[in-house]
């Protein structure tokens, strides 16, 4: 009986000596590292379909077993609290780059956001006054209330237990990587980087940027810029070249029947140039305020380039030119100090680009205006565009007939 029990004793010990050695499934190194990755981008595609695009925003419903399994999956891989998540972003969206915004680089600093950006976070999330007033309409059910917000650590401790049992001691390395990754990606370069450097499709009135055209490692999240111009999208893409990876699995889930879409960025359509601009095209105008505007931008560089090309030697002329055609089309607030004297010198000496300064400013009273009524709106398109097509610049006569072709 005796050798019996030491029999099994010793089965079971080397059992579990293999268990920590090499885990259930003996995965080799690089094995573990592909399921990592895996593990990690769905954790991702959770954070921006069912976090952000989901319950911070609204954008789009997911059905009930779509949108537990992203609430679970969280609970596992971050720990994260559903209304912590969703009122810190809505917090951050309406105090962007202000003070009171939880984790604005403007604010703290490119470092303390970048390196500390989870930081920020917790704090915030004890802060009651953000959890009441931007908390609204996040999950309150029972096992919300018992479990996932309960015993928040509880579940990236489980996650902890699986990994070991999947990969042994190596499964330590593989949970490290799943905890620091939304800390990472999320805390330190969407909320940091993504504030800071990168492309700007739109001068959206904060500072965001967009990381990279391709949003496929951060989940689509990369693509800050087009979010914040219209945060109540559930497509982060706008342009042809941009690909939303989290749009793919949205796409897929509506597909399937799991998933809604209630809103996209809009598109501004065109047809026939109307002899003058009506109230459908100030419609259109206003609702696409956004595309107006980088077109616009996009007309302002072009007319510095003809201007650059146009001077015959090097001078101090040209570096203003050079300065305006990086900068000018920028919202003033968005221009360096330094750079100002500059814009400043080629606006006077070139007045084709002061002309459209000028005209670019007059557009944007036309949705800045609090007061004026809808036919004064109209009408104040109409004499904008009779001015851009009598000015003899061709860039503002061209893009005057064009926007007298949209349509709502």
């Amino acid at each position: 009986m005796f050798s019996s029990d030491s029999g099994t004793l010793s089965l079971l010990w080397d059992g579990l000596v293999d268990v920590l050695a090499n885990g259930l499934t003996h995965a080799t190194g690089w094995q573990m590292v592909l399921i990592a990755l895996v593990l990690t981008h769905i954790t991702i595609a959770s954070v921006t379909i069912y976090l952000h695009r989901h319950q911070a925003h609204r954008s789009m419903d997911l059905h009930p077993i779509a949108s537990h399994f992203f609430r679970f999956w969280l609970w596992m891989t971050t720990g994260q609290v559903t209304k912590e998540w969703a009122a810190i972003h809505r917090k951050h969206h309406a105090k962007c780059e202000r003070a009171g915004d939880p984790h604005s680089p403007h604010v703290f600093g490119i470092k303390t956001v970048f390196w500390t950006g989870a930081e920020l976070y917790r704090a915030e999330s004890k802060n009651p006054e953000t959890m009441a007033r931007y908390g609204h309409g996040t999950p309150d059910d029972w096992i919300e209330r018992n479990l996932y917000t309960r015993y928040s650590a509880l579940g990236v401790s489980l996650m902890l237990v699986i990994d070991v049992l999947l990969f042994g001691m190596a499964g330590l390395a593989v949970w490290a990587l799943q905890m620091a990754w939304i800390p990472i990606t999320a805390a330190g370069i969407i909320n940091g980087i993504g504030h800071w450097w990168g492309y700007r499709n739109f001068e959206a009135t904060d500072a965001s940027t967009n990381i990279s055209p391709w949003g496929i490692i951060i989940g689509g999240e990369e693509l800050h810029n087009n979010h914040h111009t219209y945060p109540t999208s559930a497509k982060l893409s706008v342009k042809p070249y941009e690909f939303d990876i989290g749009w793919m699995y949205i796409t897929i889930l509506k597909t399937l029947g799991l998933a809604s879409v209630k809103k996209v960025p809009p598109k501004m359509a065109f047809g026939d140039v109307k002899l003058v601009a009506d109230e459908k095209t100030l419609e259109a105008i206003i609702t696409n305020r956004y595309e107006v505007m980088a077109g616009y931008a996009r007309e302002m560089r072009a007319a510095c380039q003809r201007e650059v090309e146009g001077l015959k030697a090097k001078s101090a002329d040209a570096a203003a030119l050079h300065a305006a055609r990086r900068w000018l089309h920028r919202d003033d607030d968005k221009v360096p100090a330094e750079v100002k004297p500059q814009l400043a010198l080629a606006r006077a000496e070139h007045p084709v680009l002061d002309k459209m300064v000028t005209m670019r400013e007059e557009l944007r009273a036309l949705w800045s205006s609090t007061n004026a009524s809808r036919d004064q709106l109209a009408a104040d398109l109409q004499a904008w565009c009779r001015r851009a097509e009598e000015s003899g610049i061709a860039a503002l006569r061209d893009f005057s007939i064009r926007l007298r072709s949209a349509h709502a």
